[in-house]
């Protein structure tokens, strides 16, 4: 029997109102219980362990294993743990998503429950659970979020004119006026257009995101499909086991992937620029010459 090839898009189950359910959203709606249902349990071993100045014991010591290893590779990136401990309850989640979601679709049996039904005169078999990062919708979303959630940072941390005149340089243009220097005010024209394509380049960071995760993603579903198909037997238990354990790795490092990278865009949003810090600092000088002139 050829297994048919998962199409691109994801398929509805059911209807919620004039809402389709698909495959993919079931599979993401699991992975959010779960969470809910791990939120719970390290809840309540917070409240009995740390509260009661004992060592964290089992699962709880697992979780903590977890955070503290993250700690580790976000500080060498943000390089300082007051960022690291703001960033983490986003990038975590992304990471925790995508990894747990990835792997969901790996479990044994779980591509073998369809939803029968009839289209046509004809049976139609839809699988009722499709890895969630398998359906450009949610990788475009939560591209998105990351993107958003930098700039909404980055206005947070250094104000909302300073975070603005990274992409559209208006303060150096007004500055070069000021100051009635050619030079530097052919840079600031320079600098406008290229802050300008900034603009294009936050666009490029969602498409990439999105579409590196789901690329990957979609492509080791069509690859297991295709084993499956071509294979029967007893082999057909044996061999798919090396492209599984390839597809745990890959579904692994595209969380690392997807996260890193978050986490470097909430770092550079949230850090001055060197041009601006220069800029600030000539102005100030300048601020100051000038008053140590006129009290002279």
């Amino acid at each position: 029997m050829i297994a048919a090839i998962p199409p691109l898009a994801a398929e509805p189950i059911f209807q919620l109102g004039y809402l389709p359910i698909t495959n993919s959203h079931i599979n993401s709606s699991i992975t959010v219980v779960l969470f809910i249902i791990v939120a719970i349990f390290v809840s309540l071993g917070i409240r009995k362990y740390y509260k009661g100045n004992q060592a964290p014991k089992g699962f709880l010591n697992f979780v903590e294993m977890l955070f503290e290893t993250l700690y580790v590779y976000f500080d060498q990136v943000t390089g300082d743990r007051k960022k690291t401990i703001k960033f983490l309850p986003i990038v975590g989640s992304f990471f925790f998503f995508i990894v747990i979601s990835n792997w969901m679709g790996l479990l044994p049996g779980i591509n073998s429950i369809y939803r029968v039904g009839f289209l046509h005169g004809e049976i139609e078999r839809l699988p009722i659970f499709r890895p969630a990062n398998t359906d450009l919708n949610m990788t475009v979303a939560m591209a998105v979020t990351a993107v958003a959630a930098s700039h909404i940072l980055g206005v947070a941390a250094i104000g909302f004119w300073k975070y603005f005149n990274k992409f559209i340089k208006i303060q150096d243009l007004w500055n070069a006026i000021i100051n009635l220097n050619p030079v530097k005010f052919l840079v600031a024209f320079i600098e406008f257009f290229v802050g300008i394509i900034e603009i294009f380049s936050e666009v490029a960071k969602m498409v990439s995101l999105s579409l590196r995760l789901y690329g990957n993603i979609f492509a080791g579903e069509v690859l297991l499909t295709v084993i499956a198909s071509l294979i029967s037997g007893y082999g057909a238990y044996g061999i798919p086991l090396p492209f599984m354990a390839l597809e745990l790795i890959v579904g692994l490092i595209q969380a690392v992937v997807f996260s890193m990278l978050t986490l470097v865009y909430l770092n550079m949003a949230t850090s001055d620029t060197h041009g601006q810090s220069e800029t600030e600092d000539h102005t100030k000088n300048v601020e100051v010459s000038k008053n140590q002139a006129s009290s002279t």
